[in-house]
């Protein structure tokens, strides 16, 4: 909060009734540094919100060192922008208190708006004529300086429920004005009721206390423990009576795994001698782990299916219980269809059970490749060989014709100019699907 000194320099310029309002707010705006003008308007802001703390002309100061203060930023930004509509829509207010803060908003958009501010705040209210301005409503307000629209003024139950530090003396009668001249403390007369230094009380409030009066104080019990198990004793004296365990693994021979990830590597990229063939078979035959370890992804395996599809088939039988196997069955459906993709599903097929969607997907892309291929003789050559797969998985029972009938019959008549095409044709018949 502010100092004792600060508090009576602001109480000095605020009580200065007849300087333009524009000239003390300058004035006090300089005198504070920028990182204490929020402490000034927080103080100034608890004075407003007790109307009995400040008199007419004050406020009218208070309020526009709140609205300068940040009048190069967008009003929104404004910490105090909804103390400055709520009051402005407030009925209870003073109309020329309102309608100098209505003022004030519309100052912020128009430099031409700001002659009023050249006025002391007692001609202000002198000269102001209740009939010339027209107050909007809080909606209105809100959305043209705030970015969120409040129907009501938030009402806090907890700050309702605090007592405020200033009352109003229950000593002074009703109706009197607590600022007429007969209340000054005069030397050696009787104290009057109501009597004192109203300035003095306010500045001692802000220096030592504050405005926001005495809070009520949380009730925070404390939990209630949770009931202690007796599972949970063995913790106090934990079992340290630990067995070791032998790594039976430490120090084996890992030679056999670096040799077979060195020959998947090169399979990767070409065709292997008949040896490194029949080593990665017989290897992968005495320890089927190590296909685990043999250095192939699901991304590498158009690369393996292509160079080396009889490899591509030993790794995938003995992958078939891996967690990464849909995976590699995503993968092979989704690779461009050759001779070799279809050969390796075609001995999968025998190999192992595979999923009847992946086969059904398999052949739906095997057919719409034929179909949109654009070079005739690579279509023909790919259609009998397509043709001679169906026909090798018909007839080895390894699907159930009836799930793809329509869509088989309506490739066979499409490329029925095809040797191949009319012989799957005519087994499709002999089976009485039609």
């Amino acid at each position: 909060m502010l100092s004792q000194e600060e508090s009576g320099r602001v109480f000095e310029m605020l009580k200065s009734q007849e300087k333009p309002v524009e000239e003390i707010v300058s004035d006090l705006i300089s005198t504070f540094p920028r990182h204490r003008h929020f402490v000034l308007c927080t103080t100034l802001s608890l004075l407003l919100q007790d109307k009995k703390a400040l008199n007419s002309t004050e406020r009218l100061v208070a309020f526009a060192i709140l609205h300068h203060s940040y009048c190069s930023q967008k009003p929104s930004a404004n910490p105090f922008i909804s103390l400055i509509i709520n009051s402005a829509c407030d009925v209870e207010v003073e109309k020329f208190e309102r309608a100098f803060l209505l003022q004030l908003l519309s100052s912020s958009s128009s430099n031409s708006n700001k002659e009023f501010l050249k006025q002391s705040a007692a001609d202000y209210i002198k000269g102001f004529d209740p009939s010339s301005h027209a107050f909007p409503q809080r909606e209105q307000l809100q959305q043209q300086h705030c970015d969120k629209v409040h129907p009501e003024p938030f009402n806090s139950a907890y700050i309702n429920a605090s007592t405020k530090n200033a009352f109003p003396d229950p000593d002074l009668p009703h109706g009197c004005d607590p600022n007429s001249p007969e209340f000054d403390f005069q030397p050696g007369a009787k104290t009057k009721l109501g009597a004192g230094s109203r300035d003095e009380t306010v500045t001692g409030l802000l220096t030592h206390l504050s405005l926001k009066g005495l809070d009520p104080r949380w009730i925070r019990p404390l939990p209630p423990r949770f009931p202690v198990l007796d599972r949970e004793l063995e913790w106090l004296i934990p079992d340290n009576n630990h067995e070791l365990l032998w790594d039976h693994g430490m120090c084996a021979d890992t030679s056999r795994g670096a040799a077979v990830r060195d020959l998947i590597a090169k399979a990767l990229k070409g065709p292997l001698l008949p040896a490194q063939y029949e080593q990665v078979v017989v290897e992968l035959a005495n320890d089927p782990k190590l296909v685990y370890h043999c250095g192939l992804t699901p991304r590498k395996l158009p690369e393996l299916v292509e160079n080396n599809p009889l490899i591509a088939v030993d790794v995938l039988t003995k992958l078939i219980n891996s967690p990464e196997i849909s995976e590699y069955y995503t993968v092979l459906v989704n690779m461009d269809m050759s001779l070799h993709s279809m050969e390796v599903v075609n001995r999968l097929t025998t190999a192992v059970e595979l999923p009847k969607e992946f086969v059904r997907m398999y052949i739906t892309n095997c057919i719409s490749s034929c179909q949109n291929i654009k070079d005739k003789y690579m279509q023909n050559r790919l259609v009998r060989l397509v043709c001679v797969f169906l026909q090798s998985l018909i007839r080895n029972r390894i699907i159930d014709v009836k799930d793809l009938f329509i869509e088989v019959q309506a490739f066979c008549i499409e490329f029925s100019r095809i040797r191949e095409a009319a012989t799957l044709f005519r087994l499709l018949k002999t089976l009485g699907l039609e």
